[in-house]
């Protein structure tokens, strides 16, 4: 019987060591958590072709040829680069057909036959527009000329 108190006892203090928490010497009356989070550059655009016909013999002016939709979050700004694939060319397969100038303009501003757009800080959803300026050439041969305009984004 004395072996069986015995074991009991020490069972009841092993059990009363467990349930004491081992830090509670220790513990502080406040502490602090770090909280970290990183959010990525984004720079986005988005282009309306709005299907404008451009008159070579008579000339257009400033006419709109889409939009662009542009959101950067970037807080030192972008830019906005308007290139064409035929360094400012409209052509022509036509035979006998020569290249015909013309001058990109994007939200108010040209510079020859590419535009770069420096915006200062971060913008959400600004709509910009895209137009072209051709010279009259009363002497153009018959046929289709196209070229093709790109507008990129890139954060600064």
């Amino acid at each position: 019987m004395i072996r069986f108190a015995a074991a009991a006892l020490i069972a009841a203090v092993s059990l009363a060591a467990a349930a004491a928490p081992a830090f509670a010497a220790t513990a502080a009356a406040s502490g602090t958590i770090q909280l970290n989070s990183t959010v990525a550059q984004t720079c986005t655009v988005s282009v309306t072709d709005a299907g404008a016909q451009l008159n070579i013999l008579a000339g257009s002016n400033a006419v709109t040829v889409g939009s662009v939709v542009e959101t950067c979050n970037d807080g030192a700004g972008y830019q906005i680069s308007v290139s064409s694939a035929n360094g400012g060319n409209l052509k022509s397969s036509a035979t006998g057909a020569q290249p015909v100038s013309y001058t990109p303009i994007y939200d108010g501003q040209s510079s020859g036959s590419s535009v770069n757009v420096v915006r200062s800080s971060a913008q959400f959803n600004k709509t910009a527009t895209v137009a072209v300026t051709v010279p009259a050439n009363a002497q153009a041969i018959a046929g289709s000329y196209t070229d093709t305009l790109t507008i990129t984004i890139q954060g600064r």
